[in-house]
C-alpha cells in the first residue's frame, strides 16, 4: 500500500519542505541520536479520514521504544532516513514556544474537537525525562481550560506529570490511554524492547487513577497468533480492571507498507513458524482477514463481559457530535 505522498519521497532525500527545519544534533546516549526539529506548530489539525479526534500533538518524530509493529515507521521517510532502524535511533525533538502553544489549544478548544497527543509517536517515551517537550504542551494547556485531550502512551514517565494532569482534568476533558499489548514481561521486550514492563504500566495507570484521572487499556495492536489469546486477553482485562481503568479498548494489527517489511524481518527472526499464516491473513492487504478480525473482536468482546470490565472496539466510540463519522484507527 503506497500513498499519494509516500510516492513523491525520493530515497535519503528530505521531502519539500522539511530540509530547512532538520536541525543539529543536541544529545546522544543510549545509542539513540536526538536531534532538533523546528516544528511549524505542535498542535496540528487532522484532516485525513474521520478519526476519533480533530488535532494531533507528537512532540517527538522516532521513538525509542522500538515496537517491532510500529505504524509510524515511515514517517522517516520524509526526513530522507530510509534505514528501518532510523525510526528507533535517531529521535527528532519538535521545537516550539509557550506563546505560540497557548494559541494552537485555544484554537482547538474553540473548535471542540479532541486533541490527541501520541497518535503516532510515544509522548512519553525515554526522550521525554530529558528534552520535556510533552510536559511543556501539558503546562500549556492548564492555561487554557475546556480544551478536550487524550494521551496515548506505553511510558511510565506520564506518573511524573500526575499533578498536573490532575489539575488540568479539574477544568477540562481529559483521559489516559496506556497501551499495553501482552501481560508476558518476556513477550513485551521482544514486541517492543525498550517500552516498560506491562506490570510497570500498570502501575503507572493505578497511580493516575489515584489521583483522579480516567484511564483506558488500549489492548493495542492485538497480534493475531501472538497475543491474541486467551489467557493473555484474560489477564490484561484483570489488570486493567484492577489497576482502575474506566474501559478497554483494541484493535487488530495493521501493517501499513514501510512496517510491513520490518514487522516480517522481526517475524522470520522470532517466529518463523508463524510467517506462512501472516502471508495468507495479510496477502494483499494491510488489513488481517475479515474471519481473523471477527474472531479476535469476539474474543475480546466476551472476555471483557465475563470480566464484568466495559471493552470495545476503537470504531466502536460513542460519537459526540463534534467528532464527526468515526473509524478504526490504524496503530
Amino acid at each position: 500500500m503506497t500513498t499519494g505522498k509516500r510516492s513523491e519521497i525520493r530515497p535519503g532525500v528530505p521531502a519539500p519542505g522539511m530540509a530547512g527545519r532538520m536541525g543539529a544534533s543536541i544529545d546522544a546516549r543510549r545509542g539513540v541520536e536526538y536531534r532538533e526539529l523546528r516544528a511549524a506548530s505542535l498542535v496540528n489539525r487532522f484532516n485525513g479520514r474521520p478519526m476519533p479526534f480533530g488535532w494531533t500533538v507528537n512532540p517527538y518524530r522516532g521513538c525509542e521504544m522500538a515496537c517491532r509493529y510500529c505504524y509510524a515507521r515511515y514517517t522517516h521517510e520524509f526526513l530522507g532516513q530510509n534505514d528501518p532502524e532510523a525510526f528507533e535511533r535517531c529521535v527528532w525533538v519538535k521545537k516550539t514556544n509557550r506563546v505560540a502553544l497557548v494559541a494552537e489549544l485555544r484554537r482547538a478548544r474553540k473548535s471542540g474537537r479532541l486533541v490527541a497527543l501520541g497518535t503516532a509517536t510515544d509522548p512519553y517515551q525515554p526522550a521525554e525525562a530529558r528534552f520535556e517537550v510533552t510536559r511543556r504542551l501539558l503546562e500549556a494547556a492548564r492555561d487554557v481550560p475546556g480544551v478536550r485531550l487524550s494521551i496515548t502512551t506505553k511510558g511510565t514517565l506520564v506518573a511524573r506529570d500526575a499533578e498536573l494532569l490532575a489539575e488540568i482534568a479539574r477544568g477540562s476533558e481529559l483521559s489516559v490511554n496506556f497501551s499495553i499489548t501482552t501481560a508476558d514481561p518476556a513477550l513485551a521486550r521482544r514486541l517492543e524492547p525498550r517500552a516498560p514492563r506491562p506490570d510497570l504500566r500498570f502501575g503507572a495507570m493505578a497511580a493516575l487513577v489515584g489521583a483522579g484521572i480516567e484511564t483506558r487499556l488500549f489492548v493495542m495492536p492485538v497480534l493475531p497468533l501472538i497475543t491474541d489469546g486467551e489467557d493473555n486477553l484474560r489477564a490484561l482485562l484483570g489488570a486493567a480492571r484492577a489497576a482502575g481503568a474506566s474501559t478497554a479498548e483494541s484493535n487488530v494489527l495493521f501493517l501499513r507498507a514501510g512496517t510491513r517489511e520490518t514487522f516480517f524481518a522481526f517475524l522470520a527472526a522470532e517466529f518463523p513458524q508463524l510467517v506462512p499464516e501472516y502471508e495468507r491473513l495479510y496477502a494483499g492487504s494491510a488489513y488481517a482477514a475479515r474471519r481473523c478480525v471477527a474472531e479476535i473482536e469476539a474474543r475480546v468482546s466476551r472476555l471483557s463481559n465475563e470480566a464484568g470490565f466495559p471493552a470495545r472496539r476503537l470504531c466502536d466510540r460513542p460519537d459526540d457530535g463534534r467528532r464527526g463519522r468515526q473509524l478504526s484507527l490504524v496503530w
